[in-house]
């Protein structure tokens, strides 16, 4: 999928930050295939773009309500059952990869009542059943910034893998 960003805008970002420039990047690729990630946009989508996108949905919903928060609203095979933690590692966001496997193995054991449909009162109610998530929690929000970092330099190593940058005329 062509995703068109122009030079401008990336320059405008990266002056504001990487999680700013990233951001860019996500907002432009979700903008490319209407706004929704499906398996018939995902096809039309290159490893890397997808890579990102599901780097973004992790960090904002673990940021907001945690890993049990992105089981629950289905992302766990998405983020847990395809080779994003492997491409994670690959881009250099070891530490990261790592937290991914152990979520893993978590989303393995309580897929199950983690996403059966629930209350909000029942829904609340799961992060005092399943504390084991607490400690992933913690410690992605410990390395949230600097993954963040880590994905936006791998953008900028590789930028034409996420997208064609419009050059402005002089």
């Amino acid at each position: 999928m062509d995703v068109s960003i122009a030079e401008k805008e990336i320059v405008e970002a990266a002056g504001k930050g990487c999680e700013a420039f990233v951001e860019l990047f996500v907002e432009k690729t979700l903008q490319a295939i209407g706004g929704e990630l499906t398996a018939e946009t995902m096809a039309k989508l290159s490893a890397d773009q997808i890579t990102l996108l599901a780097y973004w949905t992790v960090r904002q919903e673990v940021m907001e309500g945690g890993f049990i928060q992105l089981i629950h609203n289905g992302y766990g095979p998405f983020i847990f059952l395809n080779p994003f933690a492997k491409a994670m590692r690959m881009w250099g966001a070891r530490e990261f990869c790592k937290l991914i496997y152990d979520g893993r193995a978590l989303y393995e054991k309580y897929a199950e009542p983690l996403t059966r449909d629930c209350t909000d009162e029942e829904f609340m109610a799961l992060y005092e059943q399943y504390e084991e998530f607490d400690e992933l929690d913690d410690e992605f929000i410990e390395m949230e910034e600097e993954v963040t970092e880590t994905v936006a330099h791998h953008i900028d190593e590789n930028v034409m893998a996420f997208g064609q940058v419009q050059r402005s005329e002089c």
